[in-house]
C-alpha cells in the first residue's frame, strides 16, 4: 500500500487564477479520503495533480516515499475513475476490463481469471459480452471501475462516480465501493460534492473552499466539531441555523448572546463563558441544529420563542420554520472578503504565483481562540469604513425538528429550549473560536 502527501501544493491556471491554495495534506496508506465541497473550489483539480494530469505550480508530492511532482501518469501506480466511465465504445465490457493487462502483456489465462473475479464483486458477470451502449448507466461504472483496479493500482481516484446516476442506483453502488475499496485495502481518493457520499463512504474528509482546505477529521467529528461556518453550514440537512450574536459580559462575568431581543445564556462552567467574557460587544456567529432546540410549552431560561410559519413532513419527522426575529447568516458568503484577499497576496503584480507569501488574514502558525477574538474586537472599529460588501446576513426562519405528537399548526406561538452544550460559536470570518484542538 502507498500513502499520499501534499505539501503547500498549488495550481495557477493562465498566471492568474488560483485553483488550488498551498494545500496539505496527508493520506495515510489504505485510507478512504474524501475530497468534499461545491463545485469549483478545487477539488478535482487537487486529485488530477495527483495523477499526473495537471503539473503544480508549487509545493510537493509524495507517493509513499517516492517524490512523484515530475513522475508521469503511468510511473504512479495509480487507477482513476471519471464521472463518465469512459469506456471504448467498439469494446465489450470483458475487453474494457481486460484492456490494461493486455497492453501490459500479461498471460491471458490470469487475465481471464482476474475479469471473471472482479465481474463477481461488481455483480456484471451477465453484462461482459455486451458493448457499452447497451448497457446501464449503473452497469457501464461498474465496468470502468473494474478496468481501473483489474491491474491492482496502488493508489485509487476517483472523481464523482455516481453524479450521473439515479438515486437508488447510487446508493446501491455506493454500498459496492466501500465496500470493494476496504476489501482491496487500496489508498483511496474520492471528490464529491455530495455529503451524504462522503459522510458514508469516508474514513477521513477534507472539507474544500475556494482553492483551500477548510477542515479534516473523519466524518463524526467535521459534522460534530466543525472548524468554520462554512463547514457547519456545508455538512447536514437541514442545514444548520446560523445566528448573528453580540456578546454581553454582566458585571459578574456571565455571558450571554444576544440575538437581538431575545438572547442565550451561557453557563458559567462552560469554557465558552472564560473565552468570552473578556470581549463584551463582540459580534459572532452562533450555530445550532434543529435537533439542538427542543419546542416545550416553556423555553426556561435559555428558552427562545417565535411563531410556527410552516410545517413540512418528512417521513420519520417533521421540521418547522419559526419567524423568531433573529438575524441569520448565510454560511456561504462568511469569510469571503478574507478569501479573496488571501488570493491577492498569493499573486504578485505580474500575475505570478508567490511561493512563499504569508497572508495577513490568517496567520502561519494557529491561533487561540482569546487571540481571535481580541484581533477580531480590534478591527471591529474600522468596520465602518470599510467598502460595501455582499451581505452575510439576511432575515430567515430558525429550522426546527419537532414530535409529530405535540399536534402544532401553522401560525402558533411556540417558544424552545436551547441545548447550550451542542450549540458552536464563531467569529466574524467563520473561525470557530470555542473548538478543542487536539
Amino acid at each position: 500500500m502507498t500513502g499520499i502527501r501534499l505539501d503547500s501544493v498549488s495550481k495557477v491556471y493562465d498566471s492568474r487564477h488560483l485553483a488550488v491554495d498551498k494545500v496539505s495534506l496527508e493520506v495515510a496508506a489504505g485510507e478512504f479520503m474524501v475530497l468534499l465541497g461545491p463545485s469549483g473550489c478545487g477539488k478535482t483539480t487537487l486529485l488530477r495533480m495527483i495523477a499526473g494530469l495537471e503539473e503544480l505550480t508549487d509545493g510537493e508530492l509524495w507517493l509513499g516515499r517516492t517524490r512523484a511532482s515530475g513522475l508521469a501518469p503511468k510511473d504512479r501506480g495509480i487507477a482513476l475513475v471519471f464521472q463518465s466511465g469512459a469506456l471504448y465504445p467498439n469494446r465489450t465490457a470483458r475487453d474494457n476490463i481486460k484492456f490494461p493487462l493486455q497492453i501490459a502483456k500479461q498471460d491471458p489465462v490470469e487475465v481471464n481469471e482476474k475479469v471473471s473475479g472482479l465481474a463477481r464483486i461488481l455483480k456484471i458477470g451477465a453484462a461482459l459480452d455486451r458493448f457499452p451502449r447497451t448497457l446501464s448507466g449503473g452497469e457501464r461504472q461498474r465496468v470502468a471501475i473494474g478496468r481501473a483496479i483489474v491491474r491492482e493500482p496502488q493508489i485509487f481516484l476517483m472523481d464523482e462516480p455516481l453524479s450521473n446516476l439515479d438515486a437508488t442506483m447510487r446508493t446501491e453502488l455506493r454500498q459496492e465501493i466501500g465496500a470493494m475499496a476496504r476489501d482491496l485495502n487500496v489508498t483511496t481518493v474520492y471528490v464529491t460534492h455530495d455529503q451524504v457520499e462522503a459522510l458514508t463512504l469516508a474514513d477521513r474528509i477534507a472539507i474544500m473552499r475556494d482553492g483551500r482546505i477548510e477542515d479534516v477529521g473523519t466524518p463524526a467529528q467535521v459534522y460534530s466539531d466543525p472548524a468554520t461556518a462554512f463547514v457547519a453550514g456545508f455538512l447536514g440537512t437541514p442545514r444548520i441555523n446560523l445566528m448573528s450574536a453580540t456578546v454581553r459580559v454582566t458585571a459578574r462575568h456571565r455571558v450571554s448572546l444576544d440575538l437581538g431581543g431575545q438572547s442565550i445564556a451561557l453557563p458559567t462552567i462552560d469554557r465558552r463563558s472564560i473565552i468570552l467574557s473578556k470581549h463584551d460587544g463582540i459580534r459572532v456567529i452562533v450555530g445550532g441544529r434543529s435537533d439542538a432546540f427542543t419546542v416545550s410549552a416553556d423555553g426556561g431560561v435559555d428558552g427562545l420563542a417565535g411563531r410556527l410559519r410552516a410545517l413540512e413532513f418528512h417521513g420519520d419527522r417533521w421540521i418547522a420554520y419559526v419567524e423568531s426575529g433573529i438575524e441569520m447568516v448565510n454560511p456561504d458568503l462568511v469569510g469571503v472578503d478574507a478569501a479573496a484577499r488571501r488570493r491577492s497576496q498569493r499573486t504578485t503584480h505580474d500575475g505570478r504565483h508567490t511561493k512563499h507569501a504569508v497572508p495577513d488574514s490568517e496567520p502561519a502558525a494557529p491561533v487561540s481562540a482569546l487571540r481571535r477574538l481580541t484581533k477580531a474586537f480590534r478591527q471591529s472599529k474600522d468596520a465602518a469604513a470599510a467598502p460595501p460588501a455582499e451581505p452575510t446576513h439576511r432575515r430567515a426562519d430558525l429550522v426546527l425538528e419537532v414530535d409529530p405528537a405535540a399536534g402544532l399548526t401553522a401560525g402558533a406561538k411556540v417558544t424552545f429550549a436551547v441545548d447550550t452544550a451542542r450549540l458552536h460559536i464563531f467569529d466574524e470570518e467563520g473561525h470557530r473560536v470555542d473548538r478543542v484542538t487536539h
